[in-house]
């Protein structure tokens, strides 16, 4: 068998293609030939941006040697031995001339290919001699061929031994504006549009998708590159990335675009134990969880890649206290990590998501080239004026390009709010026009994820407004987009306090937990959870009766992550003991039960099933006790989390199996009392 060659998961300008196996039969080499040769063949009429020149000429030589194939195979004539090393390498060949026409022709690649022009000409002629090579080995005298055919075969050997496959020089002039157009954003100097358009024309690029597809692969490139830990190309992508995002906000009106789903990216994200608002144990340069907590000179706690890029970035300052540091020294702060790794395991969330996560983020905190950085910056300036002067389609399109660029960048959020686009998206908030309100509350929604931003939001009398939306938001989206937003918000304990006090918030969010999609009830659960990391909202939360609509979460989902997000909140208000009585009744301690006795429920989920049990033996005492004790397959479901839960977890199911043992003993000692001293005895005598 010969190895296939569709290779989807191949790297851009990579090629790993093989040589067939010695053994193979000539009939099977030539059959491959044949279909590899046709499907080079059929590039010739697929848009190709870059390499015109050079890829005709060579789809044309392996046209004319495709003929030759044919006809052998037609003929059913008998190869002879020598021509098996011949057609070999140009089966070696041919695999790489796909590979390259691939790249060509890729969706997303077409600025990429176009900045390595040079190296993609290069590989053309180097390729198209690797075949003149192979065909001088060609014992064509052996063949008994057509004299045309054979004519044509020489030909092409003679054509490609001579081949001057060069750089063409359309495709080198568009490469040198592009080189010109981030030369002027470096020096901050905006390009003029005209030039940019002769670029995407050349390119073929016409539209805010084209933009977004050459954004998509360039981004994707990069994180690559850095997973193989090589910075040397990053300069040139991120500048690449300014470049076609500038081009994508500003030069296209067109009205292609489409809602992204961020659904994903808002369930991944909750997924974080940021959710849980523990601002000791995010980074203070990525904002994020750190995975790998590390302390420098000033005492200050970092993760260790956020530092890293930091340092190697030439800063020699502490970036939280602005002192200089005496040494760039990392110590690693072993006890922080430690009840990192905890809490993510108590919560059920995958370090090794957070950790990938975390990488991916690091390196959007300072941009990979000055390029970049001057290009997003002028993006951003114009989205703004656009926000505030646009008509209701430009706003709405300048709203949704705050939400892409804020999506997932730290230093794109940085300039947006630097830009001044924070003010009118929450003017934009109160508009009658459903896209126009949805795409402004998740552009608020990126924001609200820089300190900086929580803070202008704030200032801004931004609380009430969001507020308003999560509760009477035009489309379910836009509400479910609100909660998020608390819940980002709420990570700020005074700002916990404000939401507190506005009368509809709470309530807002319990009847999103009714109404909402899981992703609207996830949002509004871990907004709950973080506002009732202030005790006086408490009170306010079981007010607005929770208690029975978690309850029929519980029992009605299917959804883990959604399940042990309701117990995390149940868990929380189970530990007061006004809020717990609500809780003590036999269908409820029953379906907690079951939960924790479910095999498809998660670590996490189980914790809190204890601490819900825990609290309310402590709370409600005896009863809630009493029904416990009836119950043997709970004993063993505690047991069981002793083994296999947290440390915590199995503190707390220690906890509960002391009060339950000591229940027994008491109601024992009290059998005794009552059945007189002879009842020892005959028990004796039973065993």
């Amino acid at each position: 068998m010969i190895q296939r060659f569709d290779r989807s998961d191949r790297r851009i300008l990579k090629y790993p293609a093989v040589h067939p196996c010695e053994g193979i039969s000539p009939a099977t080499l030539l059959g491959s030939l044949i279909t590899l040769s046709q499907t080079i063949c059929n590039y010739h009429s697929k848009l190709l941006a870059t390499q015109r020149k050079n890829a005709r000429e060579t789809i044309r030589q392996i046209g004319i040697l495709s003929l030759f194939f044919q006809e052998i195979r037609d003929l059913g004539l008998n190869l002879p031995s020598s021509s098996v090393l011949c057609f070999s390498e140009l089966h070696f060949s041919f695999q790489k001339i796909q590979f390259l026409l691939e790249d060509c022709t890729r969706e997303g690649a077409r600025v990429w290919m176009l900045m390595k022009a040079h190296v993609v000409a290069t590989q053309f002629r180097v390729l198209i001699r690797s075949v003149a090579t192979a065909l001088d080995v060609l014992p064509l005298g052996l063949l008994d061929v057509s004299q045309e055919v054979r004519e044509l075969v020489e030909m092409v050997a003679n054509q490609a031994r001579k081949a001057n496959l060069e750089l063409d020089p359309d495709d080198e002039s568009a490469m040198n504006s592009v080189i010109l157009i981030l030369n002027q954003f470096e020096n901050r100097f905006e390009p003029i549009p005209s030039v940019i358009k002769q670029v995407l024309d050349h390119l073929d690029i016409k539209s805010w998708i084209g933009c977004q597809n050459e954004i998509r692969f360039l981004d994707e490139e990069m994180g690559l590159e850095c997973v193989d830990g090589n910075e040397r190309e990053i300069p040139l992508l991120s500048s690449l990335i300014g470049f076609m995002s500038y081009c994508r906000g500003v030069l296209f009106e067109d009205s292609d675009i489409r809602n992204m789903d961020d659904k994903s990216e808002g369930r991944r994200s909750m997924e974080m134990l940021n959710c849980l608002n523990l601002e000791d144990f995010r980074c203070p340069i990525s904002l994020e969880l750190m995975t790998d907590p590390v302390t420098v000179s000033t005492g200050q706690t970092y993760d260790r890649v956020s530092i890293q890029k930091w340092l190697k970035a030439g800063n020699l300052l502490c970036p939280k206290t602005g002192k200089v540091l005496a040494t760039t020294e990392l110590v690693p702060n072993s006890a922080l990590r430690k009840l990192i790794h905890q809490l993510c395991a108590d919560h059920g969330v995958s370090m090794a998501k957070s950790k990938s996560k975390n990488r991916d983020i690091s390196r959007t905190i300072i941009p990979g080239s000055q390029a970049a950085a001057e290009a997003i910056r002028f993006l951003c300036t114009f989205l703004a004026g656009r926000l505030h002067y646009g008509k209701d389609d430009q706003r709405c399109k300048a709203a949704y390009e705050v939400r892409i660029l804020g999506k997932s960048n730290i230093f794109n959020r940085s300039c947006l709010i630097e830009s001044g686009t924070i003010p009118p998206l929450l003017t934009l908030l109160t508009s009658i026009n459903p896209s126009l309100q949805e795409n402004a509350i998740a552009a608020l929604l990126k924001l609200s994820k820089h300190p900086n931003g929580k803070k202008i939001i704030v200032h801004n009398g931004g609380l009430s407004i969001i507020v308003a939306v999560l509760k009477d938001g035009l489309k379910l989206e836009a509400r479910q987009i609100a909660a998020a937003t608390i819940f980002y918000l709420s990570s700020v304990y005074k700002y916990r306090i404000l939401i507190g006090r506005i009368p509809k918030a709470i309530p807002a969010l319990v009847e999103l937990i009714k109404d909402g999609t899981s992703y609207g009830k996830k949002n509004a659960l871990v907004a709950i959870f973080a506002l009732l990391l202030y005790p006086r909202n408490h009170q306010i939360v079981h007010a607005a009766g929770i208690v029975p609509i978690l309850v029929d979460l519980l029992a009605s989902s299917y959804e883990t992550d959604l399940i042990t997000d309701a117990l995390a909140v149940l868990a929380t208000l189970a530990d007061r003991v006004d809020e717990s009585t609500s809780l003590q009744n036999a269908s409820f301690l029953a379906l907690v039960i079951r939960i924790l006795q479910s095999s498809s429920m998660s670590r996490g989920g189980k914790e809190h099933c204890v601490s819900i049990l825990l609290s309310l033996c402590n709370n409600c005492g005896e009863d809630v006790i009493a029904f416990l004790a009836k119950d043997s397959s709970f004993m063993a479901s505690l047991y069981s989390m002793l083994t296999d839960g947290t440390a915590h977890a199995s503190k707390k199911a220690r906890s509960l199996i002391r009060i339950i043992h000591k229940f027994h003993e008491t109601s024992s000692s009290h059998m005794l009392t009552k059945e007189g001293p002879n009842f020892h005895e005959h028990r004796v005598r039973l065993q």
